[in-house]
């Protein structure tokens, strides 16, 4: 990508757009790479980048922050008429590659099965450009994928007309060939090489009208569907990277303990250990097979320091929230009103695949493969602490297991380079379960106290006071938001949490004077981003108190919420899922719905749930509807299975899943304790709705949790007349922890 010439420049020229230099890359076939121009060059262009003063929430923070970055995307037609395009985003299993692939495929007319998109190495010229978050992808790189894919197809114009003959406005694509009116046609791959001449002058062509578009839109399996059913996908510990050998961690018994002693003889002695070593998180063991690795690394003996917040239990940590929780500024004496108050466990991200990576350090360079939301950070950070220069250190990002934001953290990618510097070989680095729940990153506990006040039978004001365990932003998102710094029209240098809050969650009602305000207890524990951040805990609780309102004043839930949104599209969503779940419907005793609606990236949806709670201590849910407008869907049917996943975690995380955590530790350590919901636990009787396009692309990634969690929250509530406080509802410590 160094070589790149400015040889034939394509701009669109479509007013309201951002614009693109297209640049020919020295390469024997078809290569392009596109950077954004500056608004310097272009001040007369309209930009659909958002403006420092258009800022609204987090993805518009992300896509500024992004907006210098040259050299973005670099597509690759090659001569067997297959199109290679590097993706600088992690495919963690929310389907991007399906969704860029599909773009690609669009605006070059190929087949779908003809594009491959590939996961993009750290590139540190990305700078703030290569991180996976915030519901962000494909509202970022929806423009400039198809500005690369038509300035290509361009080229393939400009080169079929000399092989034609013909002049380039006589002349369509279809299906991977260029085709000329009187039935002849060049086939992309006889095109690559041609059209990757410097000298070939091509004209400027701009992207498809949306309303022409045949694949974009249409629900599309994923791409790699079939790879993932036969086991051929390959994960990070799939890859055969030479010498590198099984590698396990002994971790402390509390949370960020370090090691004082350690007694190894034993553990040197069994079969197959290659190499014991100390890192700063415990001590790694190296062996032929995971299962030797394992079982000397229960034959360690270690002394160990003390953790960070030994002694502490839920009890402590809750008592620590309340009372960091700021005060209400409304009294409320001579005021009708509703007040509440929740608290919301811990929970692990809990993702399929446990973290994991592999390394091979040498004296001279590094080389690192993971799965990494933040790759340029995480090459940052590893060659730093190696001692390397970042040009000496290679990161390569693979497929990812699930995230949910977990992946953001590299925690795993710099304990193998630790490990395989001081024993001078490759290592191939697993957490076990236990690690990943019981040392991975949480979703902070949360605690919050809201108050509505109430007047002439409306919400006068409505206050919300969020107390959290600190949120750990250090994976990137904490750099971008310290370079935009004052900029920033939430509130100038505010805090990585406060920009982060007040840029995700928004009250979506007309409830009078409103304000959130959070609050955090800076406790060092192993905290990260949730899948919907503070949305899911903050949104949920608010869906929660509207019920409770709606009851106050003598009105139907769906009824208050349709007469307090302020858009139709807001309202379309609400109206779908209270027809098609037929809300209202006379149902058995022990049996009720709940409904919830969230708005947020742009994107606003909402969601009806049935419960069966004649057993307290056993509801499930039974039947969901949910309605989502994302603006414009690439993928209805991706978009289906991430409001499906939002889906799970919410019932998930209201119900029955979270994290205890006694004398500094976790308690939970595998998926039986942790009680994720299983197949049993979720409805067979899921309808989803994707409202017709209408816009640009907004965020969906996470959007469907926080509606979920109140919708869940409140047919518990209607079902069983108790109105829950703490989550999740049914929260016992019914398994025997495994050992420290």
């Amino acid at each position: 990508m160094e070589d790149l010439n400015a040889a034939t420049p394509s701009t669109a020229r479509d007013p309201g757009r951002r614009r693109f230099l297209t640049l020919l890359v020295a390469a024997p076939t078809l290569t392009l790479a596109t950077r954004l121009i500056g608004s310097e060059p272009v001040a007369e262009a309209a930009m659909r980048a958002p403006a420092l003063a258009d800022v609204a929430d987090l993805g518009d923070v992300l896509i500024l922050a992004g907006k210098p970055t040259s050299h973005l995307l670099v597509l690759e037609l090659r001569e067997d008429g297959t199109v290679r395009f590097q993706l600088p985003r992690a495919e963690v299993g929310q389907g991007i590659t399906t969704a860029i692939a599909m773009l690609v495929a669009e605006e070059l007319d190929v087949p779908l099965g003809k594009v491959e998109v590939h996961l993009d190495d750290a590139r540190s010229e990305l700078m703030m450009n290569q991180l996976t978050g915030g519901s962000n992808t494909i509202r970022s790189m929806y423009e400039p994928v198809r500005a690369t894919a038509a300035a290509a197809r361009g080229r393939l114009l400009a080169a079929a007309a000399i092989a034609l003959g013909l002049p380039v406005d006589r002349l369509s694509t279809r299906d991977g060939a260029v085709v000329a009116p009187d039935g002849r046609s060049a086939t992309y791959a006889s095109l690559a090489r041609p059209a990757a001449d410097r000298a070939l002058r091509a004209a400027t062509v701009a992207p498809k009208k949306e309303s022409t578009h045949t694949l974009v839109g249409t629900p599309t399996s994923r791409v790699d569907a079939r790879a993932m059913v036969t086991g051929t996908l390959k994960y990070t510990l799939d890859l055969e990277v030479p010498g590198a050998m099984p590698t396990v961690l002994r971790r402390p018994p509390t949370i960020n303990g370090s090691v004082r002693s350690v007694d190894d003889s034993a553990a040197r002695r069994m079969p197959g250990v290659l190499g014991i070593a100390v890192i700063p998180t415990g001590v790694a063991v190296v062996a032929e097979t995971f299962g030797q690795a394992l079982d000397a690394r229960d034959a360690l003996k270690v002394v160990w320091n003390d953790g960070t917040i030994d002694g502490l239990s839920d009890a402590d940590i809750q008592k620590k929230l309340r009372a960091a929780a700021l005060p209400f500024a409304v009294p409320p004496v001579l005021t009708q009103h509703v007040d509440a108050e929740f608290d919301f466990a811990f929970a692990s991200h809990a993702p399929m695949e446990t973290n994991s990576a592999v390394a091979d350090v040498r004296e001279d360079r590094a080389e690192i493969w993971a799965g990494l939301k933040s790759p340029v950070v995480a090459k940052q950070t590893i060659a730093g602490q190696l001692g390397l220069p970042e040009s000496k250190v290679t990161v390569h990002v693979t497929q990812g297991g699930g995230s949910f934001g977990r992946r953001l953290f590299f925690d795993a990618a710099l304990e193998a380079a630790q490990v395989s510097q001081k024993l001078g070989r490759p290592v191939k680095l697993m957490w076990t379960r236990v690690d990943d729940m019981r040392h991975g990153r949480a979703r902070p506990a949360t605690h919050h106290k809201l108050r509505a006040t109430l007047g002439l039978g409306k919400v006068l004001t409505y206050e919300h006071r969020v107390a959290a365990v600190e949120t750990d932003f250090r994976h990137g998102l904490g750099e971008i938001l310290t370079a935009m710094g004052s900029q920033l029209p939430v509130g100038g240098n505010l805090s990585f949490a406060q920009t982060v809050f007040h840029t995700t969650v928004k009250v979506p009602y007309d409830f009078g004077v409103v304000t959130e305000l959070l609050s955090e207890i800076p406790l060092q524990m192993h905290t990260g981003s949730w899948r919907s951040v503070y949305s899911a805990n903050t949104r949920g609780a608010e869906e929660i108190l509207v019920d409770e309102i709606a009851e106050k004043l003598g009105k139907d839930p769906v009824a208050f919420r349709r007469s307090l949104l302020s858009s139709a599209r807001q309202r379309a969503v609400l109206d779908k899922v209270a027809s098609a779940g037929r809300w209202g419907r006379a149902m058995p005793r022990g049996f009720a719905q709940g409904v919830g609606f969230h708005e947020e990236y742009k994107s606003c949806t909402a969601c009806l749930v049935e419960i069966d709670a004649r057993d307290p201590r056993s509801p499930r849910v039974v039947k969901a509807v949910i309605a989502a407008d994302v603006g414009r869907p690439i993928n209805p049917r991706g978009l289906e299975s991430q409001l499906l996943g939002g889906l799970t975690d919410a019932l998930s995380t209201t119900l029955r899943a979270g994290l205890h955590i006694r004398d500094g530790l976790p308690l939970e350590g595998s998926y039986s304790q942790f009680h994720y919901a299983r197949q049993k636990d979720t409805p067979r009787d899921v309808e989803i709705f994707v409202m017709p396009a209408n816009g640009e692309p907004g965020g969906a990634g996470e959007l469907g949790v926080p509606a979920a969690v109140g919708a869940v929250a409140n047919a518990y509530a209607r079902a069983t007349g108790i109105r829950p406080r703490s989550f999740p509802i049914n929260f016992p410590v019914d398994f025997t922890p495994f050992p420290r």
